[in-house]
């Protein structure tokens, strides 16, 4: 039967999905990210939902990524870095 065959590949299709995501499940926001943001945000006097506002995302994003449970998004990251004025991504800044 044609349907057989259909749920067969669903099957792999979602343990292919569980191993991407074990292997992802280390990309998350460091200790170091996380402590810049909230203290980037802290020296601007911002809230998380002000300064989610003022990147144009949900204040939900801005927790997840002082609570270390969201994955960097380099778009994200780099309008919190011009909002907060400091440097989040990548390691100190290289000289020209």
């Amino acid at each position: 039967s044609a349907g057989g065959n259909q749920q067969k590949s669903v099957q792999k299709n979602t343990a292919k999905l569980d191993n991407e995501t074990e292997e992802l499940s280390h990309e998350r926001v460091s200790t170091d990210l996380k402590k810049a943001i909230i203290q980037g945000r802290s020296a601007k006097g911002l809230t998380q939902a002000q300064l989610a506002q003022q990147i144009n995302e949900k204040p939900q994003i801005i927790q997840e990524y002082e609570t270390g449970k969201a994955i960097p998004n380099n778009q994200i990251l780099s309008k919190m870095e011009r909002i907060l004025g400091v440097k989040l991504r990548g390691g100190p800044a290289k000289k020209k």
